[in-house]
């Protein structure tokens, strides 16, 4: 997905609670699409997609996700298009 105006890129805390998030063997299939969309974000200007940013924001708000887990999914968050108004 091209850039439309977001700048930001996953930072080195956030890419390193991604993988371990991906390597989990208790993280859910939502926490490690968010994970994995934050990881493909380090060194690009890819925007997070539809589909990882629903997941993201159901991680984020999962009671069981871990701290690495959210963090990674926040960061993907983050990196989602600004809205034009």
């Amino acid at each position: 997905m091209a850039n439309k105006g977001n700048r930001e890129s996953t930072g080195k805390r956030a890419a390193s609670a991604a993988a371990r998030t991906l390597r989990s063997p208790t993280a859910s299939k939502v926490a490690k699409s968010a994970a994995g969309s934050a990881l493909t974000q380090r060194k690009s200007t890819e925007v997070t997609g539809k589909k990882a940013a629903s997941a993201a924001a159901k991680t984020l708000r999962s009671p069981t996700a871990s701290k690495a887990a959210k963090s990674a999914a926040g960061s993907a968050l983050t990196q989602r298009p600004n809205k034009g108004k």
